[in-house]
């Protein structure tokens, strides 16, 4: 194994554990995670269909369709016809949903913070914030 299969293999590690403890530090409540990733979607990029959800998280338009109908049944999104194609329903978050997105997000960031403070020098602080548009480009890709 090459220098750079296992760097990979270690950042691929790292990353999953991260999120992993970002997930336990902002508990989803009644909502699984995968519901808070579709309302995650609809407030960050503004209302999608049931196909658009499906395509951005990579499940099947009828996995999403019963995901999507049990966020609509617990208040959290609305549904409107689409302006060019009335066969078509974009959903949006309702007020109730911004407001969960807002807590979790504080929640995640409150955790982040907490520990990048009290357990990295300040260099070390530096090293990550240099290292964040790296990680962006590789997420991008």
């Amino acid at each position: 194994m090459s220098n750079r299969d296992v760097s990979a293999a270690e950042l691929r590690s790292v990353i999953g554990k991260l999120g992993r403890r970002l997930r336990e530090s902002a508990p989803p409540g009644e909502l699984s995670w995968s519901q808070i990733l579709v309302l995650g979607h609809l407030v960050r990029d503004g209302a999608m269909t049931i196909t658009e959800l499906a395509t951005a998280e990579g499940v099947r338009t009828q996995s999403m369709g019963a995901t999507v109908a049990s966020l609509q049944s617990a208040g959290m999104l609305q549904g409107e016809p689409d302006a060019q194609d009335g066969r078509k329903t974009r959903y949006t978050p309702t007020q109730a949903c911004r407001e969960l997105i807002a807590a979790n997000r504080a929640l995640r960031d409150d955790w982040l913070i907490k520990s990048i403070e009290t357990r990295f020098s300040a260099a070390e602080q530096q090293q990550l914030l240099l290292a964040i548009p790296l990680l962006q480009r590789l997420a991008d890709n």
